[in-house]
């Protein structure tokens, strides 16, 4: 059975981590806000991670070089807090049911081997229009954790939370491990700066953090390059921000 292979470049010892996942998915919400967070913290590279379940196809840069469908590992130590960081970047999302068990499953044994004790995951939820004020809402493991989230304002979420945002928490949960899911409201057609900030402040607010808000239209931007390299290269034949 194949595997999702994984390259380690560092084994730093971090301090009961964050799993924070990025991956894209409806408004591009989680990986604009993860490549922010990697931007904003300077995070380094743990590891790299190869699915044999993701998109089977090679983007050729301007000069000839190749890139292919790819997620990474980066760790940032936070000396203002007692838990350091892991972010999950990736150009993509499995492409089957078992692949998405598989991949998560990975990045999950990944992140124990290093200390994590918290899974936050985030995602866009779809709405007709472009909200003023995207709404955020919210989904855990625990009552504690959905108690910490309302007390911050954060109304709770019913209903289904497809791919890697809801997978990871659910499994994270099984291994006794605290999830909890951001879900911004947005219209999900477009990498959705505004519904990235939103979530970005109550990570602010749940994690003690205080990373600024500036530059979100920049990793929008980077996003937006991709995605427009990646639908020429397979004449306009992929869809993308399937997930939430």
């Amino acid at each position: 059975m194949m595997r999702t292979k994984i390259l380690f470049q560092e084994r730093p010892k971090l301090r009961e981590s964050i799993l924070l996942e990025g991956l894209p998915g409806i408004g591009f919400v989680a990986n604009i806000l993860a490549l922010h967070l990697i931007a904003q913290l300077k995070a380094k590279v743990l590891c790299s991670l190869r699915s044999p379940y993701f998109q089977n196809l090679a983007i050729v840069g301007e000069k000839g070089e190749l890139y292919f469908p790819s997620a990474t590992l980066r760790y940032v130590s936070m000396k203002n807090l007692e838990r350091d960081l892991l972010i999950l970047h990736g150009s993509t999302q499995p492409l089957s049911p078992y692949g998405q068990y598989e991949f998560c499953s990975t990045v999950l044994d990944v992140a124990e081997e290093f200390g994590c004790r918290l899974v936050l995951c985030a995602g866009g939820l779809p709405v007709e229009g472009v909200p003023e004020s995207p709404k955020v809402y919210c989904a855990a493991t625990s009552p504690i954790l959905l108690m910490r989230l309302r007390e911050l304002g954060i109304e709770t979420f019913q209903g289904r939370i497809h791919g890697a945002a809801g997978l990871l928490m659910g499994l994270a949960g099984l291994r006794g491990i605290d999830g909890v899911c951001l879900l911004a409201e947005t219209p999900g057609f477009f990498p959705d700066p505004s519904a990235a900030m939103a979530v970005l402040k109550v990570v602010n607010a749940f994690l003690n953090l205080n990373v600024s808000c500036e530059g979100l239209e920049y990793a929008a931007k980077k996003i937006k390059e991709m995605l427009f390299e990646r639908a020429e290269a397979t004449e306009g034949r992929e869809e993308v921000g399937s997930y939430v």
